[in-house]
């Protein structure tokens, strides 16, 4: 890992953004009407602008007050349902460049991985629609950068960046569930690293976790960091709530507040029917199970959604991870290992968490993370005879995104059987 330094990634990070938004946004509100599971959130949100009673209870507020943020704005239409997925998404994009800008300490390298997300498929459709993945997404990435930006601060700014790190992993939480692994990860990630730099320097396991003469986190000891963590993440978390207390019906009161939580989580561990797309989640990175979002007549044409990953991101992202081990396995980067761990540890999380049925928009947030791993491998193998292979690897993805652009932007289509082209395999629905 490298100090910030220049050159600064400032003016890189603000073209990638425009661009970012500007491809998010063009034509986003075709079609004029809800797609896909916008039906439940768009919905409840009209129910929470009017503070009517509970509705969607298995999530938490948060996604759903964003979108409702949106419609105020902008109004009840196709804009106002998904503009703040935009932001999102691009909140992404710049999150994964701050987050290799800050381990590398490389504009290119955090510049491969940004265009890896823009290009990345899952990213474009979720910038434009209105659900909750987007959101919990762009929380998440924001917040592993804070903490990383908190690791090679100065002592007197540790602490403050470490809290916002906190607080933005609280608010991942209070948009989905399926975000709260990552506050264990950030609070192993602490305590892993200063008990290896600890041995590497030959110290105390008391001196490591302590805040005196630290390489990373400088001022800030393990044992109440770790508690600021939990006490933060969980005060954000249980903010988002405040709209329920004041619901017409059933308003939500500090009594039963863990009671509600309890609710929630029995509604997202019941048993479901089964669903014509669901899948397992050991078949997600093979992209076996994508899912249509919308295919039908629609805005006066035949139009379609499909949710499926760029190819060449995807599928080449599982050798990046695999070349990131090896790497660190033969000459031990700790960067290496954490971009590739980062991968693994998000998508290992579904094996345990208690879903009756899956989907591959569960995959959303781990196919994000991809690019850490893609752009890294940038980074240590693209030179000499390899030199340009990044810059070639981008122009593939680039043409696999262009190819499948039709069938994820909702253009028209000439007949009902125009889906035929782009699916590849039999099991593409």
């Amino acid at each position: 890992m490298t100090a910030e330094s220049p050159p600064r990634p400032y003016r890189a990070a603000a073209i990638i953004g425009l661009v970012a938004q500007l491809l998010f946004s063009f034509r986003l509100t075709t079609p004029h009407k809800l797609v896909f599971d916008e039906t439940h959130y768009v919905a409840a949100a009209r129910v929470l602008m009017q503070l009517s009673g509970p509705v969607n209870i298995e999530h938490p507020l948060l996604g759903k007050e964003l979108i409702a943020l949106g419609m105020l704005i902008f109004g009840d239409n196709s804009l106002g349902w998904r503009i703040m997925s935009t932001f999102a998404a691009t909140a992404v994009v710049l999150g994964i460049f701050a987050i290799l800008w800050l381990l590398f300490g490389r504009v290119r390298t955090a510049t491969i991985g940004a265009i890896c997300v823009l290009l990345n498929i899952t990213v474009f459709i979720q910038a434009r629609i209105g659900m909750l993945d987007g959101f919990m997404a762009a929380f998440v990435v924001l917040g592993i950068a804070a903490m990383l930006w908190a690791m090679r601060a100065s002592p007197a700014k540790t602490w403050r960046r470490w809290l916002l790190g906190s607080a933005l992993l609280g608010l991942a939480v209070g948009t989905k569930w399926a975000a709260v692994p990552y506050i264990a990860y950030a609070a192993f990630a602490l305590v892993a690293i200063r008990l290896h730099d600890g041995r590497a320097r030959k110290r105390s396991i008391y001196a490591a976790l302590n805040p005196g003469n630290q390489k990373y986190w400088p001022g800030l000891p393990v044992v109440p960091a770790l508690f600021a963590l939990g006490v933060v993440s969980v005060a954000v978390y249980s903010l988002t709530f405040l709209p329920a207390f004041f619901y017409a019906q059933f308003p939500l009161t500090a009594g039963d507040f863990v009671q509600f939580q309890m609710r929630m989580y029995a509604s997202q561990t019941q048993v479901l029917p089964p669903h014509t797309y669901q899948s397992s989640w050991s078949s997600w990175p093979l992209m076996i199970r994508p899912i249509w979002y919308l295919y039908e007549p629609v805005d006066d044409a035949m139009r379609g959604i499909f949710l499926v990953g760029n190819p060449a991101i995807l599928w080449g992202g599982l050798i990046a991870v695999a070349a990131c081990l090896y790497a660190w396995l033969r000459g031990g980067s700790v960067s290496l290992l954490a971009v590739a761990g980062l991968w693994i540890a998000s998508y290992a999380v579904w094996a345990v968490i208690p879903k009756s049925i899956g989907f591959f928009y569960y995959y959303y947030l781990s196919s994000i993370f991809l690019a850490l791993p893609l752009a890294a491998v940038a980074d240590r193998f693209a030179k000499g005879r390899y030199a340009h292979w990044d810059e070639a690897f981008l122009v593939l993805a680039f043409c696999l995104f262009a190819y499948f652009y039709p069938i994820i932007s909702a253009m028209p289509l000439g007949n009902p059987q125009d889906f035929r082209h782009w699916m590849w395999f039999p099991t593409w629905p």
